[in-house]
């Protein structure tokens, strides 16, 4: 067992850029849009959601066994969505070739940290579980994603897969917050392939 794991680790690079580019004016813009409260250190904007979050009238899922790759509950587009086509229309392109559960857009304030961590369930080499894509919106280059101690060099408008199984932190030393929307979506061969195949072009 523990060969196979350790092949299947070694598969994938800690960091694959996907050959996607989306158009950061629109996605921008639409963030702005929402943002309606001043925030400290770090806020979650919801654009996909458990649907008993979205729609109140749900009943609560059961119990699962397993709550990792997010089968555990329906998943609904939030109202913050609704009013994004341009960010709906980036969501549907994954929804239309994977199952997408949580998506988010994730502010960090300037001068603010997120600290090393990192999400056990949130790499290819799990077995159930979901992977997460990140786009950066605004991140500007006094703005560092850290994984493994080494900065990835992400612009926005680029669609990055992370093994973020593996330590991380993000650094802000600028004037301005950092802007990512992430997808997380349950890995299928459609996604592989294409993680896999970005990564042999990129050597």
């Amino acid at each position: 067992m523990e060969t196979v794991t350790t092949k299947t680790r070694n598969t994938f690079s800690d960091r694959i850029k996907l050959p996607f580019n989306f158009e950061v004016p629109k996605m921008l813009e639409e963030a702005k849009a929402l943002q309606l409260d001043n925030f400290e250190y770090y806020d979650v904007i919801a654009l996909r959601s458990p649907a008993h979050l979205v729609d109140t009238s749900l009943p609560f899922p059961p119990p699962a066994e397993d709550y990792a790759d997010g089968s555990w509950t329906d998943w609904l587009d939030t109202n913050a969505l609704k009013k994004s086509p341009y960010l709906t229309s980036v969501i549907d392109f994954f929804k239309e070739n994977t199952t997408v559960n949580l998506v988010r857009l994730l502010r960090l304030a300037p001068h603010s940290t997120v600290k090393e961590h990192t999400d056990p369930t949130l790499g290819l080499e799990v077995e159930k579980s979901v992977i997460r894509l990140t786009i950066p919106i605004l991140n500007k280059e006094n703005v560092t994603f850290y994984l493994n101690n080494t900065p990835v060099l992400m612009k926005p408008g680029e669609c990055w897969y992370m093994r973020l199984t593996d330590p991380h932190k993000v650094i802000n030393n600028g004037e301005e917050e950092r802007i990512n929307l992430t997808i997380d979506m349950i890995p299928n061969d459609w996604i592989r392939q294409l993680i896999n195949e970005s990564q042999e072009n990129s050597n």
